[in-house]
This record gives C-alpha cells, structure tokens and sequence, in this order.
C-alpha cells in the first residue's frame, strides 16, 4: 500500500509539469514560422482556399479557443491527426516510439557496461593509467557533439571499412520485419526464433547506439569514479577493511552498492538527454523513431505532431522519474522506510 500511495504522490506531483508543458509547447508551435494551412492546401493555393483551409482546421479562432479545444481532446485521448501523415498522432507515435526506445537502451546498456567498471577501477587505482584513460574517455565523450560521433562512425565502418549495413534505417530491404510484439525488433526476432533478423537488426543498430553509448558514457563514467572515490573513504569502509574482509566483498557488497544511488541519479539524467540525442541520431542514420517524425513535423509546421511529441517525451520523463524513484527505494531501505 506505501508503494502505491508513493506511485499517486508523484503521479499527482507531476500534473502541473504536465500541464506546463502542454501550455509552454501550444504557444510556442504557434510562434514558429511558417502556416500549416499553406502547406495543407498545397503550393498552388490561392487565398481563398488557404482560408477556408484555416478555417477548417480552426487556426482563425482565437488562442485561448485553441488551446481550450486542445486541452478538451487530449482529456478525450484525442492528440490529433498529424498532417504529413494523415494519421492520428497517437498511431504515429505508437509506431515509432519502440525503434526510438529500443535505440535509446541499447546505447544505455552499452555505456552503463564499459562505464561503471571503468569509473570503479579509477576510483580504486588514483592516477593510474586506467584513471587517465577514463578521464581521457570522459572529455572525449562531453567534447564531441552525437551527430558528429555518428558521421565518423559511419565514414569509418561503413565506408572505409565496410563492416556496418547502410545507415538506412533499421533493417535492409531483404530482410521482413519480425512480427509485432514488444516492437523492437530485437526482442521480437528472439521471440520468433528468426536469428537471421536478430544479426541483421543488430548490425543495423549497433552504429546508432554506439553513438549514443559514447555520449552517455561520459557522465556515467564521472559520476561512478566521485561516487566510489567518496564511498571509499568513509569510516565504515575503514572498518570493512579493517575487520579483515576480502577486498572483493568491500568493494561490491558496501562501497558499491551505496555509490549506486549517486550513479542510479545520472542514469535518470543520461536516459533523458539520449531521448533528445536521437532526434539528431535518428537522421544521421535514418532511422524511424519519433526524433525524426519530430523534425519532419517542425519542418511542415504540423502542430499537432509536435505537441503530440514533446507531450509523448514529458510523460516518458515522469515515468522515468517515478521508476527511478522506486529503484531508490530497492537499494536503500532507508528511504523505503521513510516512504
């Protein structure tokens, strides 16, 4: 009952941030440049049809209308109809959403591998060669922007190399998408035991989330080496080492275990910027998430893509919040306790 009543306390905590981001992200579609009664009537349009265009879409009615008229649809389930597509937003998300999410936790499961040991092993040999070359990763990583990190990785292993696919997507014209299950295709070939699907949906998202991988690894990698180095001299630790326990056992069973609420904190922060990065990341490698409908959406000034988008990324945000909030409380009873 205490995990439930935590789970409504923060659900009902992130209402006004919710409600901020539909008012902030309305007025904002609104101030960008460009008519998407235009671009609905098509070039060839004269004035009149634009306007009757407008007119139907209920883009001549006053602002506070609007909003009021969007608010009311949302409450509905309605998101709207995207219109570079024709569909509803809420199908359009709902299909691209697993490629981005699957592309998202595979860089996160690919910097979280290399990152924590690699921040444990500097923090327990200080200025050591690995100490150097984790901070040598750690610059590399904050210094170089993701798109740039995705145009090398692609020169190199696709063109020079050629050991990658073509960055065109998640899977080559040969190949049949395995049936749809969780949608990340991954986890649906395994599901259906098409190993062939499961090589080629790898080798197509491995560059991707390589790319993703190194922007994440760095905080990762930072947060880890502070946190342990922070753990490890505190008193209790002293004593672990004193009481005669294998190093091994002071290491992962104390010292780790309470640096991971430092690091657990970066992961929350890191698993939302690499939402952002994909949109940059999605159009280097052409690959069909929401990052790039998003783009197309802007570029068309297709509101209720937009709205639909960033609306889909803040309920991401406060479900991650709330996850992470409840993983705090796994690792430390304390705040179990207090909750």
């Amino acid at each position: 009952m205490a995990g439930l009543a935590t789970i409504a306390k923060r659900l009902l905590e992130a209402l006004p941030t919710l409600f901020g981001v539909i008012l902030v992200t309305f007025v904002l579609t609104r101030a960008l440049p460009g008519d998407p009664a235009v671009y609905y009537a098509g070039p060839a349009a004269d004035a009149e049809s634009i306007a009757q265009v407008r007119h139907a879409m209920g883009l001549d009615r006053s602002l506070p209308v609007q909003f009021a008229s969007y608010v009311k649809g949302l409450a509905a389930g309605d998101w709207g109809v995207s219109l570079s597509t024709g569909r509803d937003v809420t199908e359009e998300l709902g299909r691209r959403l697993p490629a981005s999410l699957e592309l998202t936790l595979l860089g996160l499961l690919i910097a979280i591998v290399v990152a924590i040991p690699l921040g444990v092993l500097a923090a327990t040999r200080p200025n050591s060669l690995v100490d150097h070359i984790c901070r040598i990763i750690v610059t590399t990583g904050v210094s170089m922007p993701v798109f740039f990190t995705g145009l090398l990785l692609v020169y190199v292993f696709y063109y020079q190399l050629g050991w990658a696919p073509a960055p065109l997507g998640r899977l080559d014209f040969m190949y049949i998408a395995p049936d749809r299950v969780t949608g990340l295709y991954l986890v649906d070939s395994l599901i259906a035991g098409d190993f062939e699907v499961f090589r080629a949906s790898l080798a197509h998202i491995f560059l991707p989330a390589l790319t993703l991988g190194i922007f994440a690894l760095a905080p990762i990698a930072r947060m880890t080496r502070a946190a342990m180095l922070d753990v490890l001299s505190s008193d209790y630790i002293r004593t672990a080492r004193a009481s005669g326990l294998a190093m091994r056992t002071v290491l992962f069973t104390y010292a780790l275990r309470n640096a991971l609420l430092s690091v657990l904190t970066t992961l929350g922060m890191v698993f939302s910027f690499l939402l952002g990065a994909n949109v940059l990341v999605e159009k280097v490698f052409s690959w069909p998430g929401i990052g790039s409908f998003a783009i197309d959406a802007l570029v068309a000034s297709d509101y209720a893509a937009v709205q639909g988008f960033v609306l889909a990324m803040a309920l991401l945000f406060v479900t991650l919040n709330l996850t992470i909030d409840l993983l705090y409380a796994v690792i430390d009873p304390r705040i179990r306790a207090a909750n």
